[in-house]
């Protein structure tokens, strides 16, 4: 469960120590003092996406802290798995900077952004306004319903095997273009690979052949540089001067006249001989360089042609020889493909046969499933949303057999609801209002709450549109799902915030020309006060004082 949120330079809110309590915490205060910023502020420790712009004004970076205990086993496995310590208890941190940079920590170790979100899938279960909106979208009916049945096998199972039809009709219908096609792409599959074939390359030659034109053009440069060095280290015959081999070679003699006498100079005499036979081998490789170094005048050009013949073939199959080869296994594969295509299209029939049979078993099995228990569904949620005063309330689940097999099965799901007595369902996308809408979701999430292991659901203004007799009802049942979870709740009810276990009022104030807001838990007479002003307003009277403890009262005894 979520205990504590420690923010920093979030949005309007400079800084704020929040703890949240078991059962149900709601959260109260004007419009615009900041609550969503709390909300945004759990998304984003969660991992979820976020913006600089949530970094308050004129600092460089917010700072979130989020601390866990009782942490799902199923996410403390996960994070041990990827190599966090998880032993119950869970402390998440994000930094979103000025610039947009962000950067998180699980207990301590940096951990990215997605990886928290993968691992705390079931830590908290954030439901916003927007989510009413998925119920306008008959689409995910059918995603409700098979988390209602708890058929997550089965819809795998299908998944896995219409993904793999699918697959393999692609490939038959890829292989069964027109014939002209066929030809037409063999035929240039076979030049493309006869044009590669012709040119024989090989994967180095293009360096090698760019070193020896380099070579060839600097050729005199070449030549030149190798004489003088052969005549410095040989001497010249022309004016019979003495090279620098002769030279040390009298400096190594001269040396061993005087062998033994010296340590020192028999060291340096032993270096010196080595340097001696070191330039010899030095000599004999340039003389032999020299005696080798010879082009044919008409290789310049060769070379030309073959870097200019790359040149084009690059452009056609890659940006380098390696690639160019590449190319040509691939369009031999290809060509190979196409040409044994009947034989590889009949082989896939049979699988494609094989493959629906099994997939049409597994739909089947699905809608099975399904229809055991959209009857208990429909007369679950009906009885909610009874108890959330909607009394002559009618819930169907519409169920029609699609004709063709697609990504969710062979079902069609929606949502059917008729609010007044005497009138048929309908659509739910097509009558439902803002209030029965958030009370439809409500009953949705209190349905699923007894199926789901995620200890902390977050409502952010559950009772949109809903007064009176139904917002108390949702408080009621918001305070009832907190016996097995911890509910968290921003509101602006009054009814609603009675019923609540421990209320936080969120505060905003204007000081030095900047807004500062601020959260705080409220005591009992506190929480008077702040019902009573959701009750009347800023002028809170003794009459809406009465009201406001009448009705904590009441709550807090149910």
């Amino acid at each position: 469960m979520l205990r504590e949120l420690n923010i920093e330079n979030v949005a309007v809110i400079e800084k704020a120590d929040v703890r949240f309590f078991d059962g149900l915490n709601v959260l109260t205060g004007e419009t615009g003092a900041g609550k969503s910023i709390l909300i945004d502020s759990i998304n984003a420790i969660l991992g979820n996406r976020t913006t600089k712009d949530i970094v308050r004004s004129g600092t460089q970076k917010s700072v979130i802290f989020a601390s866990f205990d009782d942490v799902p086993e199923e996410v403390a496995s996960r994070m041990r798995e990827n190599g966090y310590d998880c032993d119950g208890e869970l402390i998440l941190q994000r930094e979103i900077t000025a610039d947009g940079k962000s950067s998180c920590r699980i207990n301590g170790k940096p951990a990215t952004a997605s990886s928290v979100r993968d691992m705390c899938q079931d830590l908290v279960n954030i439901h916003g306004q927007m989510d009413n909106q998925e119920l306008l979208r008959p689409e995910m009916h059918i995603h409700v319903l098979d988390r209602y049945a708890e058929d997550g096998d089965l819809l795998d199972r299908y998944t896995d095997l219409f993904r793999e039809l699918m697959e393999v009709k692609r490939e038959i219908d890829r292989l069964s273009a027109d014939d002209s096609d066929k030809e037409s792409r063999m035929d240039l599959l076979r030049y493309q690979i006869d044009e590669i074939n012709r040119a024989d390359l090989e994967e180095f030659e293009e360096d090698e052949l760019q070193k020896r034109r380099n070579l060839i053009k600097n050729s005199e440069k070449y030549l030149d540089a190798l004489n003088e060095a052969y005549s410095v280290l040989n001497g010249s015959d022309s004016d019979n001067s003495e090279g620098a081999i002769a030279r040390l070679y009298s400096a190594v003699s001269t040396l061993e006249h005087i062998q033994g006498l010296s340590e020192d100079m028999d060291s340096c005499s032993t270096k010196l001989s080595n340097v001696y036979y070191e330039l010899t081998e030095i000599s004999s490789e340039i003389g032999d360089q020299l005696s080798r170094f010879d082009f044919d005048v008409n290789e310049l050009n060769s070379i030309e042609e073959r870097l200019d013949l790359i040149f084009r073939l690059k452009r056609k199959y890659g940006n380098s020889i390696p690639e160019i080869l590449d190319y040509l296994v691939k369009a031999q594969d290809e060509l190979e493909s196409i040409e044994t295509s009947d034989e590889r299209l009949e082989k896939l029939h049979v699988r494609f046969d094989e493959l629906k049979a099994e997939t049409v078993k597994a739909a089947r099995e699905l809608s099975a499933e399904r229809k055991a228990a959209f009857l208990r569904f429909e007369a679950q949620i009906k009885s909610e949303l009874e108890f959330l005063n909607m009394p002559n309330v009618e819930f169907v689940v519409n169920w029609q057999q699609a004709r063709e097999l697609s990504v969710t099965g062979l079902d069609i799901v929606e949502f059917y609801i008729s609010a007044n007595a005497g009138e048929e369902p309908r659509p739910l996308a097509k009558i439902a209002s803002g209030g029965e809408l958030a009370r439809i979701m409500l009953a949705i999430k209190s349905v699923m709450a007894d199926k789901d292991a995620i200890p902390t659901l977050i409502f952010d203004e559950i009772d949109t549109g809903v007064s009176g007799t139904g917002a108390q009802r949702i408080g009621s049942k918001l305070r009832q799902t907190a016996r097995d979870h911890q509910i968290i709740c921003v509101t602006h009810s009054a009814q609603v915030a009675a019923y609540a276990h421990s209320q936080l009022k969120i505060e905003k104030n204007v000081s030095g020309g900047r807004t500062y807001t601020s959260v705080r838990t409220l005591d009992t007479d506190e929480r008077i006060h702040e019902i009573a002003r959701i009750i009347s307003g800023e002028n809170i009277t003794e009459t809406a004082l009465r009201n406001a403890s009448e009705m904590l009262e009441i709550a807090q005894n149910t």
